[in-house]
């Protein structure tokens, strides 16, 4: 399993990348120069911060993401906390995820003397296990119950995709119609399997998304057809299991086809009838820990859409479930809705030629940063603590040097400008900061400190009205 004190420590947030075309200090905010000093930005962080009485969620404001300290010293907004920051439009939203129900959202702004103030306006989520953005909105999905009207003979309902759509500008919300059945997610890919979907990234008008096979349902496993030879001992006789682990009887969890993956290309955001791309050279496209999916299809600079995989499938218990594919990368070319024959294996460039990754994220360009685990995921106590640099256009993975020693966590949040990336590195024993790392060098330097216990996420923000 990863490492629980370093994931706990985590936040998430998905903010789109910066074109970047030189590495060099962000001492002032970008687009500080227009000679209005009531339009500057800034750069908001959410942080975590402990005291006596316990720890608090506070949002700070600063200007540089490269020197200085910041304090929550006559600075901050105090708020809930949330389990996904989302900086989307000059918008901040802190997306909750409760287990089993509705989680409350909030979102903030900027005003005019540049405070960060919450907007007013609730709103109340549908549970999720990913995420993305279109156009205005930031779009949470999971996979769940349909509706009752489809059930089968014995009661069994088929698996849906739930959508919920936060229009960030309008501050409105609205869920996808499933009353149709046109959102089953039951035999998606033509093998009786369902599946969920791992985040939502936009080129043009098409969504991407990865498809991750979740196995085979009561309802879609309800003729047994569906069942691979010899397979049948995975089909589970019995309820059983807890949280992300819980299982029915007669469901066989986890895929009978660990070594595919499959790429869902939507022409819009009502995210019905869409173009199923397919490799074999990688396995499922997204990173995981419990319920959440994590994105790992995106775009670079020039329109191509890439593709990690993990191969996190390699964590299963049976082995006919566990992929015998490396962790690695395919690509869509731009305006294209199939794989071209790029592909390049992550996994021989890492120490022992068998590591794989929890996360990735575009850093401008054709570079990724990507957040690696320090061991084989065969391994027992893996944590993900590592960073490093895969540059597309040469195929090449460079571990990120100048990181401090004694790393807890990483946080979740990219920011990328000048040919840097930016992240938050939370440390044992020492104040969270932010660091820049060349996408060119993979040279981390520590950045704005930040007193509090954790960043959980940051981003830049301009006044709103």
């Amino acid at each position: 399993m990863i490492d629980s004190i370093s994931i706990r420590k985590m936040a998430m947030l998905c903010l789109p990348c910066i074109a970047m075309t030189a590495c060099s200090d962000s001492n002032d905010n970008p687009g500080s120069d227009n000679g209005d000093e009531n339009v500057n930005g800034k750069y908001v962080f959410a942080t975590t911060v402990s005291a006596s009485s316990g720890s608090t969620p506070v949002l700070l404001t600063g200007s540089s993401l490269d020197q200085g300290n910041i304090s929550t010293l006559n600075n901050g907004l105090k708020n809930d906390g949330a389990t996904q920051w989302v900086f989307h439009k000059n918008y901040l939203y802190g997306l909750t995820y409760n287990q089993g129900n509705a989680g409350t959202t909030h979102s903030y702004i900027l005003n005019a003397n540049g405070e960060i103030i919450d907007r007013k306006v609730d709103y109340s989520i549908t549970r999720f296990s990913s995420y993305g953005t279109y156009n205005d909105d930031i779009i949470t999905m999971s996979t769940g119950n349909g509706p009752t009207q489809f059930a089968d003979s014995k009661g069994y309902l088929p698996k849906t995709l739930l959508i919920t759509y936060i229009d960030v500008i309008n501050q409105t919300t609205r869920k996808n119609d499933t009353s149709s059945g046109a959102y089953s997610m039951e035999n998606f890919l033509g093998n009786g399997e369902y599946v969920t979907l791992a985040g939502a990234e936009q080129s043009g008008a098409k969504l991407y998304c990865g498809v991750v096979p979740m196995g085979l349902s009561q309802y879609g496993n309800e003729s047994g057809s569906w069942i691979r030879p010899g397979f049948e001992h995975l089909l589970h006789t019995e309820s059983g299991g807890s949280g992300s682990g819980a299982y029915n009887a007669g469901e066989l969890v986890g895929t009978q086809y660990p070594d595919e993956c499959w790429i869902a290309i939507y022409d819009n955001e009502n995210m019905l009838n869409p173009t199923l791309a397919k490799t074999t050279k990688i396995s499922s496209p997204c990173g995981r820990y419990r319920s959440q999916y994590y994105q790992s299809v995106w775009k670079a600079d020039n329109g191509d859409i890439y593709v990690f995989s993990s191969s996190y499938s390699k964590t299963m218990t049976d082995p006919l479930q566990r992929t015998s594919l490396p962790a690695g990368v395919c690509r869509i070319p731009a305006g294209k809705t199939q794989f071209d024959d790029y592909y390049c294996n992550i996994e021989e460039q890492t120490p022992g030629k068998n590591r794989s990754f929890m996360r990735c994220w575009h850093a401008g360009e054709n570079y990724f940063l990507m957040q690696m685990y320090d061991r084989s995921l065969t391994e027992k106590g893996f944590a993900a603590t590592e960073l490093a640099i895969f540059d597309a256009t040469n195929k090449k993975l460079t571990y990120v040097t100048g990181l401090p020693q004694n790393v807890s966590s990483i946080g979740k949040t990219v920011y990328a400008e000048d040919n840097c990336v930016y992240i938050p590195v939370n440390v044992e024993n020492e104040r969270p900061a932010i660091y820049r790392i060349g996408t060119a060098d993979a040279v981390a330097t520590r950045g704005v400190e930040i007193e509090a216990a954790e960043i959980n996420g940051f981003g830049y923000m301009t006044p709103q009205e």
